[in-house]
């Protein structure tokens, strides 16, 4: 039986709903409808693993370190007493070191390693409509997003969706393995303009932690997005990579620009 946790995010929606109606697989959410089991990694009675010997984690990213450390240790610490024989993780791309996010992605990774079970680390690049989310156009046919001249290397959501079920439906064939699965070519603030008709014209990241610092913004969120924008606009995901993405898709991976853009 494979189970998925973290369904309720945009990538295990996606996931979701392509195994919606795979045989012998379970959807786990903290809100479950029909064909769902409950699954919260905040509370330890709900993660019941039994006869699941496919865990795909689809990593609980969205809280502080700490938060996101304790789910994900009680997720593979409840696979390990419940006899599962292998976890596939949904990590963060090796480009992704310098994000204020990658911390609590490598500790899971680490804590991984030690584990006797077996293991498959989809590490994924920053998502096209990630891109459309922060540095969309605005009224004014201006994209100001402070992303400099750096670029990234991003890639399609369902892509990155389409590759983690072909792993857990075959987990075997990928034990031990550690995927990069980033975009074959890295856009960047011009590329969007011309994508979406407008005009690249980039503001500070003060100005940027400013406008995000509203009301009802959550405070761990803002040095997140600022941080990804530094991260982009330093170049650091910038390295595109035609292998891992290709060889795993039945067919040629997604436009991220078009993505962007139609998103957007």
């Amino acid at each position: 039986m494979l189970l998925i946790t973290g369904a309720s995010g945009a990538l295990g929606s996606l996931i979701a709903q392509k195994l919606a109606h795979h045989p012998r697989t379970l959807i786990g959410t903290r809100t479950p409808t029909a064909n769902q089991r409950e699954i919260d990694l905040d509370v330890p009675r709900t993660l019941d693993f039994t006869s699941v010997e496919t865990l795909l984690l689809i990593s609980a990213g969205y809280g502080e370190d700490d938060t996101v450390i304790a789910r994900h240790e009680a997720a593979i610490g409840a696979a390990e007493r419940a006899g599962v024989r292998h976890i596939v993780y949904t990590s963060l791309t090796a480009q992704g070191d310098h994000l204020p996010y990658a911390l609590a992605h490598r500790w899971t990774e680490r804590r991984l390693r030690d584990s006797p079970l077996d293991v498959t680390v989809l590490r994924n690049g920053l998502y096209a409509e990630l891109l459309a989310a922060l540095a969309a156009p605005g009224p004014d046919g201006r994209i100001t997003a402070p992303l400099g001249t750096g670029t990234v290397a991003a890639v399609a959501r369902e892509d990155l969706a389409d590759v983690a079920v072909r792993v857990a439906l075959d987990p075997g064939a990928h034990a031990g393995r550690t995927y990069e699965l980033v975009g074959a070519r890295s856009i960047g603030g011009a590329d969007l303009a011309a994508a979406t008709g407008t005009t690249y014209a980039p503001s500070t990241l003060a100005a940027a932690r400013t406008a995000l610092s509203g009301p009802g913004s959550v405070p761990f969120q803002v040095p997140m997005l600022i941080g990804t924008y530094s991260a982009i606009a330093a170049d650091f995901l910038s390295t595109p990579d035609q292998g891992p993405l290709h060889t795993l898709l039945p067919t040629p991976p997604r436009d991220a620009l078009k993505t962007y853009a139609a998103t957007a």
